[in-house]
C-alpha cells in the first residue's frame, strides 16, 4: 500500500506506467535538473519572498539561491553552459520587479493566506494520501481563495499548452484537496498558472485562471484511482507511444527500457 502520491508521480505514470515503475519503485536516477531547473527554483524562492515581505532585497534572493542550486547541479557532475547561466541572470534580474505588481493588478486588494503549503490529504476511500505544495494561496475581499501555482518558461504558453489535460489537474488536484483540507466550499475556491517568461519582451508575468468544473475534477480523480489501483496490483504496462513523444524519455533504448 502506497503512502502517498503526487501530481509529478500521476503525471508520469500517465506518461508510461514503466516509466514510473523504473522511477518511483526500482528508484532507477534519471533526470537531476539543468540550467532550467535552477533557475526555475531560483524564481519559486524570489517569489515566496516577495509576496511575504516586501522589504525581501529580491535580486539578492534570486541571485543566492540560483547560485546555490547551480553548485548542486556540479556537484552531481551536471555540465553547466555559462553563457545561458549568464543570460538567465539577466533575464531574472528583469523579471523579480514584475512579480508582486502582477499580483496586484489581477487581484488589486488581497491577503496571503499561505506560500507553500504542504497537502497530505486521504485519497477518497483509501489508505494512500495526495501530496503536494500549493506555492500561493491568497484571499480577496469577496471572500473568495485564489490557488496559484508559479510556472517559469522561455516566452510563455500557447493556448494548447493552457488547457491541457494532464497540464491543468495539478491545479484540478489542488483546489479539491485544499478545500478538503480546510473544510472550504470549493465553488469559492479558483486556480491560476502564473507564468514567469524568461524571454518575453513584454508581460514578463502573466496569470490567467484555469477552470475547475466538477466533470473535470470527477475525471482527474478517476485516474488517480485507476493509477494507485494499477500500481498495487503490479500493473506497469509499457507505453510505447511516449518513448519520442514531446521530449522523449530518458530511458528510451537504455538497459532499463529496450
Amino acid at each position: 500500500m502506497k503512502n502517498h502520491i503526487s501530481f509529478s508521480e500521476l503525471k508520469i505514470w500517465n506518461e508510461c506506467p514503466y516509466k514510473h515503475k523504473l522511477v518511483y519503485l526500482d528508484k532507477v536516477e534519471n533526470f537531476v535538473g539543468n540550467e532550467h531547473t535552477a533557475f526555475g527554483t531560483a524564481m519559486h524562492y524570489v517569489c515566496e519572498n516577495a509576496v511575504t515581505n516586501e522589504k525581501t532585497d529580491l535580486l539578492y534572493a534570486f541571485n543566492t539561491k540560483f547560485l546555490e542550486e547551480l553548485k548542486l547541479l556540479i556537484e552531481k557532475k551536471v555540465e553547466i553552459k555559462k553563457d545561458l547561466v549568464e543570460a538567465m541572470k539577466g533575464q531574472g534580474k528583469k523579471m523579480i520587479n514584475h512579480i508582486l505588481p502582477a499580483l496586484k493588478s489581477r487581484f488589486k486588494n488581497f491577503e496571503v493566506v499561505s506560500v507553500e503549503e504542504m497537502l497530505y490529504e486521504p485519497i477518497d476511500n483509501k489508505k494512500t494520501k495526495f501530496k503536494g505544495y500549493i506555492d500561493l494561496v491568497i484571499k480577496t475581499p469577496d471572500d473568495k481563495y485564489h490557488v496559484i501555482d508559479w510556472k517559469t518558461c522561455s516566452w510563455g504558453w500557447d493556448s494548447r499548452k493552457k488547457t491541457d489535460r494532464m497540464v491543468t489537474y495539478q491545479l484540478t488536484l489542488y483546489k479539491y484537496y485544499f478545500a478538503k483540507k480546510h473544510d472550504i466550499d470549493i465553488e469559492k475556491i479558483s486556480t491560476y498558472f502564473a507564468l514567469l517568461k524568461r524571454t518575453a519582451k513584454s508581460n514578463n508575468v502573466e496569470i490567467f485562471e484555469v477552470p475547475n468544473g466538477k466533470i473535470k475534477t470527477k475525471n482527474v480523480l478517476n485516474l488517480l484511482d485507476g493509477a494507485l489501483y494499477n500500481i498495487e496490483h503490479g500493473k506497469f504496462i509499457k507505453n510505447r507511444l511516449s518513448c519520442t513523444r514531446g521530449y522523449g524519455c530518458e530511458f528510451y533504448k537504455t538497459e532499463h527500457c529496450k
